[in-house]
């Protein structure tokens, strides 16, 4: 098991953003979500992201996003781009579907990985 400690200042950051949606409106807002993040992923610093769903209905976040970013800054210039602007404004204006984000940038404290895959031991068996 390896541990990381401290990251250095310019790292990469990730970007965790929950949402509380009524669990009636997840369909159409993992759409425009998905568009959404077609238009972040084509900004600089961008790396990867995925938007998780809850498993129970019932969960307070029904989904949440975790997306990488090579700095804070290109997540800022990102996120400051008018056309993302007009987006999240379509989506947050609309009063009969009440969503809210909650988003915060993160850089790794501590990490842990799982054991190495052990090489010496096979499923196959030999003749």
């Amino acid at each position: 098991m390896n541990q990381v400690s401290q990251p250095a200042n310019n790292s990469p950051v990730t970007l965790i953003n929950v949402f509380e949606v009524p669990a009636e409106h997840v369909d159409v807002f993992i759409a425009q979500w998905r568009e959404r993040a077609a238009l972040m992923s084509t900004k600089p610093g961008f790396l990867d992201s995925r938007l998780h769903r809850a498993l129970s209905s019932q969960a307070r976040f029904q989904l949440v996003n975790v997306a990488r970013w090579e700095s804070s800054e290109a997540w800022q210039a990102a996120t400051a781009d008018t056309e993302f602007q007009e987006r999240i404004s379509a989506v947050t204006a609309n009063p009969q579907i009440p969503i809210l984000a909650n988003p915060a940038l993160y850089q790794i404290a501590v990490e842990f990985s799982g054991p190495a895959p052990d090489e010496h031991h096979s499923t196959s068996s030999s003749c």
